[in-house]
């Protein structure tokens, strides 16, 4: 197996022992790592629900664009909530971003995520042409 990491300056910077994003073997797969609702300017949390969950789709799709890919391209999205009582303003807001057909989805709901996030999202990715 052969692997590439993919960063960008679109998305928050890891704050920790992981990379934004990896592709693997012959390059039509990217595993995106979870992202939070930081602000890939200021490293600060933007705060809200609704403000979390647009935050995180852009922090996600900035890294599928550094991939080559688009937010189409994602197959399997895993969505954690420190209150699943927001599961209904997830699919509210992904129904703005996402079109059909939509990835297969996991909804889990958390005590905690890091930096006191409400919502934390990371996705399997298969690129349409890998490049």
């Amino acid at each position: 197996m052969s692997k590439s990491i993919i960063r960008t300056d679109k998305a928050p910077q890891a704050i920790g022992t992981y990379s934004q994003a990896v592709r693997v073997t012959g390059g039509e797969t990217v595993y995106l790592s979870g992202q939070i609702g930081l602000d890939p300017v200021s490293m600060e949390m933007v705060q809200g629900i609704d403000a979390q969950i647009e935050q995180v789709i852009a922090n996600l799709k900035a890294v599928i664009a550094a991939g080559g890919g688009s937010l189409g391209d994602v197959v399997k999205l895993n969505v954690y909530l420190t209150d699943l009582g927001n599961f209904a303003k997830v699919n509210e807001i992904m129904g703005n971003h996402f079109s059909q057909p939509y990835p297969a989805r996991a909804a889990i709901g958390v005590s905690a995520l890091p930096r006191g996030a409400l919502v934390e999202m990371d996705a399997v990715v298969v690129l349409s042409s890998a490049g």
